[in-house]
């Protein structure tokens, strides 16, 4: 579950101004709704060593696979935004600890996303990965990475641990081939935007939006279990009473 988009669905940047709540209860809506593991962004864990304990729970008790937890300084922004700023490397290695020692399952995935490259550089992001692995990560999770140059240092110098990787530099099979164990592609999010941007620029410059542009109301309707609801109404309506 993405942040960002979380956010962008509320109508905001991805600057730290959504709520633990607000992002837990959008994670609880797509884990309900889906059958594969769910990732979530829990951004800085909102707040301090004790924040992040419940928001460890929190996120366990709506169902989800995991989360990654980032060392900004709150509120956070974007990775690839400007302006961003990271906390000391062991005060988010006590922030590791303490969401490993909150969760309830140990299948439950803690990733420790860094921010450091654009702030501190590469050294410093290499040292705090491992300093996060060693607390207890399950995987690390550098932000930021901007070209394949960044992409293969990630890949050689953390080769010994568990990586994710977050972007749209290569395809997901050489990402594989890299050593990645998890990848997030977000540039899906941008081309819904782009389709819808220029689906009301075509409806407010000709009147009218392309059907071939789009679906129709009942393929979203199955894929989000309409033939379910049927069924289910046919299966408690026995005695052909309405459905009320």
């Amino acid at each position: 579950m993405t942040g960002s988009g979380t956010s962008a669905e509320r109508g905001f940047p991805d600057v730290g101004l959504l709520t633990m709540t607000e992002m837990v209860n959008n994670a609880k809506f797509i884990s309900d709704a889906v059958d594969i593991p769910v990732i979530c962004d829990a951004d800085t864990g909102y707040g301090n060593i004790i924040n992040v304990r419940r928001t460890v729970r929190e996120y366990e008790a709506v169902g989800v696979a995991g989360i990654h937890l980032e060392d900004q300084l709150f509120p956070k922004k974007c990775g690839f935004f400007e302006g961003k700023q990271v906390i000391p490397m062991e005060e988010h290695v006590q922030k590791i600890r303490a969401a490993l020692d909150a969760r309830r399952d140990p299948d439950f995935v803690i990733i420790a996303r860094c921010d450091a490259y654009a702030v501190t550089g590469w050294e410093d992001t290499v040292t705090r990965c491992k300093a996060y692995s060693d607390a207890g990560a399950d995987m690390v999770f550098v932000d930021g990475i901007n070209t394949m140059d960044d992409l293969k240092n990630y890949a050689t110098d953390l080769a010994e641990l568990p990586r994710m990787y977050n972007g749209d530099l290569a395809p997901t099979q050489e990402v594989e081939s890299l050593g990645y164990r998890l990848m997030i592609c977000g540039s899906t999010i941008w081309l819904v935007y782009k389709q819808i941007h220029d689906a009301f620029t075509e409806l407010k410059e000709t009147g009218l939006v392309n059907p071939e542009r789009f679906g129709t109301r009942w393929d979203v309707a199955k894929l989000l279990g309409l033939d379910n609801i049927y069924e289910l109404e046919q299966q408690y309506n026995s005695d052909g009473l309405p459905v009320r």
